[in-house]
């Protein structure tokens, strides 16, 4: 199928606009049929994106389905998938149906709640699909905008707060991108990203201000994009936009937050950072593993001190994406692997623990821990699917959050066996409060009085949340899934970093002797 991506990509967007045109009103009907058209939008996307599925061939490790037309001003309009990327795009088509089925409650400004939703899901399929520098930062960076609207318009009390906040430390990090993109174009003559992830940036040191920056321009550029991706993961200690965007927006944009718009900071190390900057990020390499393995211990520390479920499993989300950073920079094939399984097994298990604190809160209003306990006394249903996620976010064998862990750590460990000491600590610590929430909210006998005619899961609430048991079974049992369809371009992903590695090194040796 010709311009299968576009097609992928904007079908969501031209639903956007069906709905801004064409529904009037703030009635019920009007408020049902923005709900349907929504729904149906994002079921044909997954449903049509599973031909991209089909017709991805593993083996071949270089882009593939790719579009190229000529744009507005000389830009290059040009999109396609790899074995890195096409799994996030899967990820994205599968979570969005869901996220619009758990947003049947909202009742206020309904239209503009699903146009903004319909929105973000082109503007973050564009980023996993854009090969083209300018196009990914347009799409990388619209995306902030319907985040924003969607945490200060659709949250809870502090929610102007929480999405400034989220936006001014994402755009900022984002700006520095934008210069390091302008240094390269300016350098390579092109914004073509195949063609940027083969050309050469000087690596030679030079001097800033009496100081010696080893790498040179690679480590310079590697920082600037580094500045936004880390900002996007969140790593510590830039995460603290995070907590607050969580608990402040609503069930479903919290969803998409810990599911698909965290993953595009692990994508942006994949895509640009380590096959661009090869030297730059062999000398940072160091101060990103130690960071990742502060973030896993620290943040897990701060989760167990958590009054809000929402906070404590925003926490919980520092602390994994901890594991992903730690695996694309151990930069060998289980790492690499273990980093990519990590990100959408993650997208399934977080999502679904969003999805089971806004279970509760639909009914109680409240997101405090200490208001619940006793609810398998009147909700064993979502006591089952609250206990199975729980497991999954542990990392307990048979779920697909136990791959990705393990493979990062068998990474790691061939690296710096230190860092893994101490990110496996972070794998105990995660026991610990996952568990302490669970015996909390569920567990006990059923004393408030609030809580005695609290009725259980709905049908549709369980329609939302039996894709993703499967899923996260799935892959927990049959992980090749996805190593089968990301294995041959991480390894050639692997082995290209090495290969420039070791020629910046080889042109390093000889300048140093023709000196």
């Amino acid at each position: 199928m010709d311009n299968l991506l576009s097609i992928v990509t904007f079908i969501p967007a031209i639903a956007a606009l069906i709905l801004a045109l064409f529904l009037r009103g703030e009635d019920e009907a009007a408020k049902r049929n923005a709900k349907w058209v929504a729904l149906l939008a994002t079921s044909i996307t997954f449903l049509v994106s599973l031909f991209i599925l089909s017709d991805f061939d593993a083996s071949d490790t270089g882009f593939q389905m790719v579009e190229e037309r000529s744009w507005l001003m000389g830009l290059t309009y040009k999109m396609g998938v790899d074995g890195i990327s096409v799994l996030f795009v899967m990820l994205t088509t599968f979570m969005m149906p869901l996220t619009i089925a758990a947003s049947w409650s909202v009742n206020t400004r309904v239209k503009e709640y699903m146009i903004a939703f319909l929105l973000l899901e082109t503007l973050m399929l564009g980023v996993f699909m854009a090969l083209d520098l300018v196009l990914f930062y347009l799409f990388f960076e619209a995306g902030l905008i319907p985040m924003f609207l969607i945490i200060g318009i659709w949250g809870g009390a502090n929610r102007i707060y929480a999405s400034f906040k989220f936006f001014l430390y994402t755009f900022f990090g984002s700006v520095l991108m934008l210069v390091a993109m302008v240094a390269m174009f300016a350098d390579a003559g092109t914004t073509d990203i195949p063609t940027l992830m083969n050309h050469s940036f000087g690596h030679e040191n030079f001097n800033i201000l009496g100081v010696q920056v080893v790498g040179g321009l690679q480590t310079l550029l590697f920082l600037a994009f580094f500045a936004s991706f880390a900002v996007k993961m969140p790593m510590w200690p830039v995460h603290t936009w995070l907590p607050d965007a969580h608990v402040q927006a609503p069930t479903a944009g919290s969803v998409v937050l810990a599911a698909i718009l965290l993953k595009m900071g692990g994508y942006g190390f994949l895509r640009f950072s380590l096959p661009m900057f090869p030297v730059g990020a062999d000398v940072l390499t160091p101060m990103v593993l130690w960071m990742s393995a502060i973030a896993i211990v620290y943040t897990s520390l701060v989760a167990m001190v958590q009054e809000d479920m929402k906070k404590l499993i925003a926490y919980s989300s520092v602390a994994h994406m901890g594991f992903v950073t730690m695996g694309i920079f151990a930069a060998n094939q289980q790492g690499v692997d273990g980093a990519i399984f990590q990100m959408i097994s993650h997208g399934f298990i977080s999502g679904a623990l969003f999805l089971c604190v806004g279970v509760i809160y639909d009914r109680m209003h409240t997101r405090e821990i200490d208001a619940y306990g006793g609810l398998v006394n009147r909700m064993p249903a979502y006591a089952l699917i609250f206990m199975f996620f729980t497991m999954a976010n542990v990392g307990l064998p048979g779920t697909s959050g136990f791959v990705g862990e393990f493979l990062t750590l068998v990474g790691i460990f061939k690296v710096n066996t230190w860092v893994a000491a101490v990110a496996t600590s972070g794998v105990i610590l995660s026991a610990a409060y996952a568990l302490w929430l669970y015996r909390r909210v569920v567990l006990g006998d059923l004393i408030k009085e609030s809580l005695k005619t609290i009725s259980d899961m709905t049908n549709r609430e369980k329609a939302i949340f039996a894709p993703l048991v499967a899923m996260t079974l799935l892959l927990g049992v049959y992980p090749s899934l996805v190593t089968d369809i990301i294995g041959p371009s991480v390894k050639a992903f692997v082995l290209n970093y090495e290969t420039a590695l070791h020629d910046a090194g080889r042109a390093a040796t000889t300048m140093a002797q023709s000196h």
